[in-house]
């Protein structure tokens, strides 16, 4: 078993959890003597056309299971998507139309493909055995729960208790998640913390169909560029992994100090300790912060690329001597509008008058360019930066819609 513990420490770096560490060596163990590959699931529902980096911290992990030579499937929720994952919902999803998802599932396979081997990937889609599912099987699969087990996920306890309404196919996706592992036979399921209940939840229906249970492996959830909630496309706080090298550059150097060691740590798989020791040694975060850059840019494009994004960025901050300490700007970009409109929002504007005095006096510059008054203005999703009279500056955070 010693080769077996070894590389369950390997893969338990960086989790939240795994329900059993002991389990997932025995697997490992009974896979090499048998000369089986393990099942490794990670379901996704293609709700969104974008992965973010927020996904990227699991199929990071899912990607060491490839080099281990185990059985990824990386599995499309094409039916579990038309309902939606309640995890931290205070109400239901809006239904998705197939056609939709059958869309957004394309691009979910092209973008994974940046981070896991595509030649030794599987590629499986939950309507092949729930769209099939007859009403019989449906409701023995529902024999398998209880309505107070249900309840005790929290979004569904909440809910229940402030008289939300909870319709009924909400509850049946944990037990179509599950599901999903009994029809592939998963032996290790990944995911984020959010999906805790949904894997233990696949635990008790496998072993309710008379499998062992899988393995629940939980990975951290990602800040998103806010630096305080997770990352994601409705909160427009998010870093898609096939935005231009421009503008992932521009927003990884937009984030919070606060969040370079974690996301290095979690996206880069660097060492926080050496990362913290650097800081505390008074290295400017802005170094680790473009090391970061640099890193995600090259990874989802190409060496060639981050380092062009990089000398683009550098030119745009310090040939016109940004400060690096100026106040970040938290807002949805890209903005479209007048310059008038612009300058009248920022912070300390006493007046609409005064930003166009400042405009009519040629006194405000924005990414380099000088703005008139009449002037039609875009802050790109990049960010960038607005001077306003002679020394003061604001960066925008880069946040996106």
């Amino acid at each position: 078993m010693d080769d077996s513990d070894k590389m369950v420490d390997w893969l338990a770096q960086g989790t939240e959890e795994v329900v059993s560490r002991e389990a997932l060596a025995l697997k490992l163990y009974q896979s090499k003597k048998d000369q089986r590959p393990l099942t490794v699931k990670l379901g996704v529902d293609p709700t969104a056309p974008d992965i973010h980096l927020g996904h990227t911290v699991v199929l990071e992990k899912l990607r060491q299971f490839q080099e281990l030579g185990h059985h990824v499937v990386f599995l499309i929720g094409d039916m579990t998507a038309r309902i939606g994952d309640p995890s931290e919902r205070a109400a239901a999803r809006t239904a998705l139309a197939a056609k939709e998802v059958a869309a957004f599932a394309a691009t979910y396979v092209e973008q994974a493909g940046k981070i896991l081997n595509r030649d030794r990937l599987f590629l499986r889609y939950n309507s092949e055995w729930l769209g099939t599912l007859s009403f019989e099987a449906t409701l023995d699969l529902l024999s398998k729960m209880t309505l107070a087990r249900m309840l005790e996920r929290d979004e569904f306890g909440q809910r229940f208790k402030q008289h939300v309404p909870i319709h009924l196919h909400e509850l049946i996706y944990p037990l179509m998640q599950g599901y999903d592992s009994v029809a592939l036979g998963a032996d290790v399921e990944l995911g984020g913390t959010d999906q805790r209940f949904n894997i233990m939840t696949a635990r008790h229906v496998q072993e309710a169909y008379g499998q062992p249970p899988e393995v629940g492996i939980f990975l951290p959830i990602l800040e998103g560029t806010d630096g305080v909630r997770r990352m994601g496309k409705s909160l427009g706080n998010y870093i898609g992994v096939n935005e231009p090298p421009d503008e992932m550059y521009g927003k990884v150097m937009s984030i919070p100090d606060g969040l370079i060691v974690r996301w290095s740590t979690l996206l880069l798989g660097r060492r926080a300790d050496a990362l913290t020791t650097r800081l505390e040694a008074g290295e400017n975060p802005r170094v680790l912060k473009a090391e970061l850059a640099y890193g995600l840019v090259e990874r989802f494009w190409s060496a060639e690329a981050a380092a062009q994004a990089g000398e683009r960025f550098d030119r745009l901050f310090r040939e016109h001597e940004v400060p690096s300490d100026a106040p970040m700007l938290d807002w949805l970009l890209p903005w479209r509008g007048t310059a008038l409109d612009l300058v009248a929002d920022l912070p300390g504007m006493p007046s609409r008058s005064e930003a166009k005095r400042l405009l009519q006096q040629r006194g405000v510059t924005l990414n380099g360019t000088r703005l008139d008054l009449g002037q039609e203005v875009e802050v790109p999703a990049s960010g960038g930066w607005i001077k306003v009279g002679k020394r003061r500056y604001y960066r925008f955070s880069g946040r996106h819609r």
